[in-house]
């Protein structure tokens, strides 16, 4: 797969993901709007079957399977697509389906992904999951999160794994003023990917920090300006994939900053 600037949808067979039209509550929703994002120009659709919210319960991986599985075999004829997970036994029932993309949060998937042979995504997120009040504490975030990103980077290489996507975890554990460094960073984290012939995966789509960056705090429905504002960002600035909710915007957006200003005026 190439990583070249692609758009990832994602679909949450959830019943509590933190981005309520997200949710999709069978596997044929689920795969209806697969095939709708394949069809408007989606490169990778993301399946996953637990929430990361912060406050989110724990799925059991049989539960989780059962969610995911005749997802991806369906889409996967129609597409590429990665499995969400941070568990073993879901990976491999998901790569047996025919994922050939594990996204993973926890970090812990490397070695599985070399393994069976396909790409993965590795994600900075210290420590598990936290309390939604409770308040993250960086010396210095970029410079934490470029050490793990590197960290990873050399794991994955000697894994052997498939392509290769680094994600500094933008919402996940990290405060507003973090996400907003992260950001800043893009550059500088793309240039780090590059050392390892991986691309740079940013995922802001509807999350809270959006919330936090206007006049008024915005509700998750409110934030698709702010999610397509740092999509723009993050792919002009190095990134060669940005996740999200809201695929058709999110591709037309890709389009416009890759046509040539000359063009666009014409």
């Amino acid at each position: 797969m190439a990583l070249s600037p692609g758009v990832m949808g994602i679909i949450n067979v959830t019943p509590d993901s933190f981005f309520p039209d997200s949710r999709v509550a069978t596997a044929a929703a689920a795969i209806a709007r697969g095939r709708a994002y394949f069809e408007a120009g989606c490169d990778l659709v993301d399946v996953g079957g637990e929430s990361t919210r912060p406050g989110a319960s724990p799925v059991p991986a049989s539960d989780e399977v059962a969610r995911v599985r005749t997802v991806i075999e369906e889409l996967a004829g129609v597409g590429p697509v990665s499995v969400d997970t941070q568990k073993e036994s879901v990976a491999r029932a998901a790569v047996a389906a025919g994922a050939t993309v594990i996204n993973d949060v926890s970090g812990s998937l490397v070695e599985l992904a070399g393994e069976l042979g396909v790409g993965y995504v590795a994600m900075h997120r210290r420590g598990e999951r936290i309390a939604p009040d409770e308040r993250p504490v960086y010396d210095d975030v970029v410079g934490e999160v470029r050490a793990y990103l590197r960290a990873a980077a050399e794991r994955a290489r000697a894994a052997d794994v498939g392509p290769l996507w680094l994600d500094p975890g933008i919402g996940f554990n990290k405060g507003v003023a973090h996400n907003l460094a992260l950001l800043g960073a893009c550059t500088a984290l793309a240039e780090l990917a590059g050392e390892y012939g991986a691309g740079l995966l940013i995922g802001t789509s509807r999350k809270r920090f959006l919330a936090h960056l206007g006049r008024e705090v915005l509700d998750v429905e409110q934030r698709l300006e702010g999610s397509l504002a740092t999509a723009a960002w993050a792919l002009v600035n190095g990134a060669t994939m940005v996740r999200v909710h809201d695929v058709p915007a999110a591709v037309q957006l890709r389009e416009l900053l890759a046509r040539p200003l000359d063009e666009v005026a014409a």
